[in-house]
């Protein structure tokens, strides 16, 4: 490929989505956007980055790993990065103590398994990784990044009464029923690696990037600014807030007018 170019954006309609859109984006008339996404690029097709914005709670759900998906399925670990929150926004991530397959099976169904849940306060510039088996869900008033593992397997386990499948039985099969561990939160002040997993790495920076990360970055990544424009010094391509890059190296992108700049790859 030449150095970079820019990824296709696709918006998704959710009933959980928003009409209006924080900035740069305008929701269709009509539509609720949930999702923004940029397309896997054959270059990075292990990671997937997307937009999430919240005015209901999604549904508690639950994703597999490589080891614990079945055929036809893929593993899924993932992280939020929280950009924007209403004062009382939260996550819900992991159980307020050990809890049984069988616990949680009777909580689904009854409809209290948001109590089981330790929901955390969300603020804008937390960091929250969600290892493979992490039962969760999204409460409203969140503007997130999210980047994950490629993959679409969600078994959900309670969905507020709305007509959708439930995956009952797959999903007790990989959910863990332990609390959240500490280690797997952080946030922008904790410096530059948000991430650095078995899967994927996740690096925020703020202007032009430091020796490390340029180590780092020395093969194929993807490229989200959310303040200010990245470019290829070839004059390829160039992406501002709500857009994306692919490029083949982090020497290859000029950083004179970013401000903000969200850096992924595969591991």
């Amino acid at each position: 490929m030449s150095s970079a170019r820019r990824l296709p954006t696709r918006m998704v309609d959710k009933v959980w989505g928003r009409d209006v859109l924080p900035a740069p984006f305008v929701a269709p008339a009509g539509e609720r956007i949930g999702e923004i996404w940029f397309e896997p690029p054959p270059e990075v097709p292990q990671v997937l980055v997307k937009y999430l914005f919240t005015s209901e709670k999604l549904s508690v759900q639950v994703h597999p790993s490589d080891a614990t998906a079945m055929a036809g399925e893929a593993g899924k670990e993932e992280c939020w990065l929280v950009l924007d929150a209403d004062a009382d926004a939260q996550l819900a991530i992991g159980f307020e103590r050990e809890v049984t397959a069988e616990e949680i099976a009777a909580a689904a169904q009854d409809g209290s398994i948001e109590g089981l849940l330790t929901w955390h306060p969300a603020r804008p510039g937390d960091l929250f990784y969600l290892p493979a088996g992490t039962v969760h869900a999204i409460g409203p008033g969140l503007s997130l990044v999210e980047v994950q593992q490629t993959s679409d397997t969600t078994f959900r386990l309670y969905d507020y009464g709305r007509p959708r499948e439930l995956h009952l039985e797959r999903a007790l099969a990989v959910a863990a029923g332990v609390p959240y561990a500490a280690q797997h939160r952080r946030s922008i002040a904790d410096g530059p690696v948000l991430v650095d997993g078995p899967h994927f790495r996740l690096d925020r920076i703020e202007g032009t990037p430091d020796a490390a990360t340029h180590d780092a970055y020395r093969g194929v990544l993807l490229v989200l600014p959310l303040a200010g424009e990245v470019s290829a010094r070839d004059g390829s391509a160039r992406a501002g807030a709500g857009e994306c890059l692919v490029a083949d190296g982090l020497d290859s992108l000029d950083f004179s007018a970013a401000q903000v700049t969200l850096l992924t790859r595969a591991a």
